[in-house]
């Protein structure tokens, strides 16, 4: 965590408004302490990364790898653009892994690629800021965790909640009692998407090196309703909407609540709304019990944009005197037993639940600012992997739990799925061959 010092100025400042200048936060001193960063998949999420990471001082964006040539070209501009310097393409992340002079690498391509490109960039002796998820399956995240330990590099997941000041600030005040014993907490997420229709088999585009796109996951054939966003709602690729956004409310719950693996996950839902190629559930809820006496629910609707608390997204903390309400941005609300509020806590910062690229984007910068003071030993990672598995691994019992349609009894200790072999089953994924991990 940030010294004391640093954190009551940067939450004078959050609470002002003035986190829409990120740049003020970053490390200012001498060139010799540049932070060269290679940002892998950047049609969206990783366009916004790799802008917000140019923003920061005394940080590059020397690297720019994406295996659609025309995204590549599009990044490369932006960033040459807004820095007057032109990054180097890559389509190949094991070729920009190479590159002595890069410090960190950020993993924004499809989920599948998430554990298997970090902890290549581990083996490269390389930092990594790896977007949520972490994993697009339970053992990828021991595995990264294992990883982390062996290569002695960071990793920061993009679980940007953790450098939020006033989020901070909620966690300290719930550990410390504000509403007595906190024994449940309810999450939720909601979208309207649209129809993903029912796709054609055809051939990739020209500017797509599709092979590469799927790289770890077992091959399957293009089709014309896959590439560049649809992939989050295919098994294959991706991980539906518990962990595409649910991650994150999760993780804020876990930190609340205090608690680590689950003993009971239940999970029910469908997809309910269109009758499409679209296979993990648009309507979901997941619950869980923990050992310590608490347990917790995430309520993911894809498809129902009505908002919740009046917050497309947030958290709520149950206690015994009281309640926290957190909206999903920088701001809490106390309420008292009786509802009475009794503090606010406030942030103007610009927000939009509704948002795929970045809700909390003027924010996040806090975020990825933490991840270069790392690099430097200036700061301590804020959501140092194994808490980024353990938060990841969450919704993830919940889609398994979901899949084979009952509940799941887990070890506390490690989150594994107690006397359930078909369950089990889901905990891994096989690879295409020549893509296995190795640690």
């Amino acid at each position: 965590m940030y010294q004391r010092r640093d954190f009551i100025k940067k939450t004078a400042l959050a609470g002002s408004g003035l986190l829409a200048t990120p740049h003020l936060f970053a490390y200012n001193g001498s060139p010799n302490e540049k932070v060269v960063i290679g940002i892998m998949g950047t049609n969206s999420r990783g366009m916004f990364l790799a802008q917000s990471f140019a923003k920061l001082k005394n940080v590059e964006v020397g690297y720019i790898c994406d295996v659609d040539t025309d995204v590549l070209a599009k990044t490369i501009s932006e960033i040459e653009k807004q820095t007057g310097k032109k990054p180097q393409a890559f389509t190949d992340v094991r070729k920009m892994l190479e590159q002595k002079d890069l410090d960190g690498m950020a993993v924004s391509a499809p989920d599948h690629w998430h554990a298997p490109a970090a902890i290549m960039g581990l083996q490269a002796g390389k930092n990594v800021y790896v977007e949520k998820p972490c994993s697009h399956n339970p053992r990828e995240g021991e595995l990264l965790v294992e990883a982390t330990n062996k290569y002695k590099k960071l990793v920061q997941m993009g679980s940007q909640r953790r450098t939020f000041t006033n989020v901070n600030e909620m966690i300290t005040k719930l550990h410390n009692g504000v509403i007595g014993r906190v024994y449940f907490a309810r999450g939720w997420y909601v979208n309207n998407r649209k129809s993903i229709g029912k796709g054609k088999i055809v051939a990739p585009p020209v500017n797509l090196d599709f092979d590469l796109w799927q790289g770890p996951a077992p091959r399957k054939s293009y089709q014309d309703n896959l590439v560049h966003y649809n992939w989050h709602w295919f098994w294959n690729w991706g991980t539906g909407e518990a962990l595409n956004n649910g991650t994150h409310e999760l993780d804020v719950i876990r930190w609340g609540l205090g608690v680590d693996y689950p003993t009971k996950v239940v999970s029910g839902g469908g997809r309910f709304h269109f009758q499409d190629d679209w296979e993990t559930p648009d309507t979901q809820t997941i619950t869980y019990n923990f050992a310590n006496n608490t347990g917790c629910t995430w309520e993911g609707r894809s498809c129902n944009g009505l908002n919740s608390e009046g917050s497309g997204r947030g958290v709520i903390f149950y206690g015994e005197k009281g309640s926290v309400v957190y909206p999903g941005a920088n701001d809490y609300k106390i309420f008292d037993q009786n509802n009475k509020l009794i503090f606010e806590a406030k942030d103007d910062t610009p927000f939009d639940p509704s948002n795929k690229v970045s809700p909390t984007a003027l924010l996040d910068s806090l975020h990825l600012a933490n991840f270069c003071e790392a690099i430097r030993g200036k700061e301590k990672i804020n959501a140092p992997i194994l808490e980024g598995h353990k938060s990841t691994l969450l919704p993830q019992l919940g889609n398994i739990a979901y899949r084979v349609g009952r509940t799941l009894n887990c070890d506390p200790t490690n989150g594994h799925i107690l006397n359930d072999k078909e369950a089990m089953k889901l905990w891994s994924r096989d690879y295409e061959r020549g893509w296995e991990i190795k640690i």
